[in-house]
């Protein structure tokens, strides 16, 4: 069974699955860690900002890595670090030392992740690749779908140290098929980009730091200032850098590409509103509405189950409407939901909430695998995986930076407890906040396909 493309495909979807509930399964466990461990807001909301900011930051530089060291080495390495960080997480009696943990987990899965889908982009070819692909992003849906209802569930049996454990064991175990799995990596591999991954990366773990820490130490504590002032200088630093390399890590030139643009665009800002949704609204619903673990877990299957099934649908419906259509639809469709959902409040029940989760989840579900598609499809064949590396940053970017915005309004509207008076205030403004948000991105998104389908017209005739 070495090297054979059923036990690749085996090893790649275990881990895929794992990452995602890692995510959904803290936020589900949040009320619980602050409780267990004595922790403020502040440190709570570095469990998942922890883990997502590096996550974000180090997944083009871990591929870049897995192309220049080998994808199977690196994709252990990232899988190790990963269930180390998990199992040492769910031991740690400090919201510290668990924060920490949490960072260290986020490296990890970026290189697992990375390396996942090389190892089976190596694997298979042609309409193999297409369906093992397709089984790839189906994973990625599965655990974000279900990744709520698992961990209230494992909360509620085992406490909320199982949320760690669980994937951590799931990661051991796939590291024991990591010796059946090929080795490859890339025969003229560049460098790492490091200048450009510190420089990102210390820029997106600052301005993370403001946002959390704001509320608590104040917005004007020099200690704030000094990390927004900072980031803004870090980010000015990386555009330089990337400007001057010549395989960079983020390809700015691509930004000149008004559809490619778009696109990113649309899927920054859909996954703006559905990870904070993921993160905050478990809290509010045990916190506040009363509901236990495994239901609040329950609810949000509304929000994410259409991402099991729309993505196929989305495919048959761009033979009738064209795809960059479907692309803003499904921004104006996740805007509506958020709006709708300002309806929540104290005595909401699942059947209240059905309508706007369910909304939100139909404009996310018609976008995955789609936003990606139309990305690659835009840039030349031979910048694809730098298009895709830079749609999937910037998805993983925005939903770290709206974690941390959306925690900062409700840490001051709740005066750092997440409950009420203040908490159900707090979510609809947030809620009111996406959805203009959205609404005014779903205009840009327009826009900027529609100069990029003209310039492409032109270039044809040209």
């Amino acid at each position: 069974m070495r090297n054979h493309p059923a036990v690749v495909l085996v090893a790649v979807l275990l881990s895929t699955i794992s990452l995602p509930i890692s995510l959904t399964g803290a936020s589900v466990a949040l009320p619980d860690i602050g409780r267990d461990l004595d922790a403020g807001l502040a440190g709570v909301q570095w469990v998942v900002n922890g883990y997502n900011a590096t996550f974000a930051s180090f997944m083009l530089a871990t591929g870049a890595l897995a192309d220049l060291l080998g994808r199977r080495r690196v994709y252990a390495t990232g899988l190790a670090l990963f269930a180390v960080a998990g199992l040492a997480g769910a031991f740690v009696d400090d919201i510290v030392l668990l924060d920490a943990a949490r960072v260290l987990a986020g490296i990890g899965a970026a290189a697992a992740a990375t390396s996942a889908a090389a190892l089976l982009a190596g694997a298979f070819q042609g309409a193999g690749q297409a369906r093992a692909f397709s089984l790839f992003g189906t994973a990625i849906g599965a655990g974000l779908a279900f990744g709520p209802s698992i961990a209230g569930l494992l909360i509620e049996a085992f406490g909320w140290r199982a949320v760690f454990v669980v994937p951590a064991l799931v990661a051991c175990a796939v590291l024991g098929i990591v010796p059946l799995l090929p080795e490859s990596r890339q025969p003229h591999a560049g460098r790492v980009d490091w200048p450009g991954t510190v420089s990102f990366t210390a820029a997106l773990l600052l301005l993370i730091f403001g946002f959390v820490q704001g509320p608590e130490f104040g917005w004007s504590a020099p200690v704030i200032v000094v990390a927004f002032v900072a980031a803004v200088a870090l980010l000015a630093l990386f555009v330089r850098v990337e400007r001057r390399r010549a395989a960079p890590m983020f390809d700015l030139a691509l930004l000149a590409n008004p559809r490619f643009v778009g696109v990113c665009l649309a899927a920054a800002t859909i996954v703006a509103v559905l990870v904070p949704l993921l993160v905050y609204l478990p809290s509010y619903l045990t916190t506040v509405v009363g509901l236990s673990p495994g239901a609040a877990g329950g609810t949000l299957i509304l929000l994410t189950a259409p991402t099991l099934v729309l993505p196929l649908l989305s495919g048959a419906l761009t033979r009738l409407v064209p795809a960059p259509v479907v692309i803003v639809c499904s921004v104006v469709v996740v805007a509506v939901g958020a709006a709708w959902a300002t309806v929540i409040a104290p005595d909401s029940g699942t059947a209240s909430l059905a309508g706007p989760l369910l909304t939100i989840g139909v404009g996310i579900g018609l976008s995955i695998g789609l936003l990606d598609a139309i990305a690659i499809g835009s840039v030349e064949p031979a910048r694809a995986a730098t298009g895709a590396g830079m749609i999937n940053t910037a998805r993983l970017a925005s939903e770290t930076i709206a974690i941390a915005v959306v925690g900062a309004v409700l840490a001051s509207t709740t005066a750092g407890r997440l409950a009420d008076p203040g908490f159900t205030s707090g979510l609809r403004t947030v809620l009111w906040a996406m959805a203009g948000a959205a609404l005014a991105a779903t205009v840009a998104v327009a826009v900027l396909v529609r100069r990029g389908a003209a310039r492409a017209e032109r270039a044809r005739t040209a």
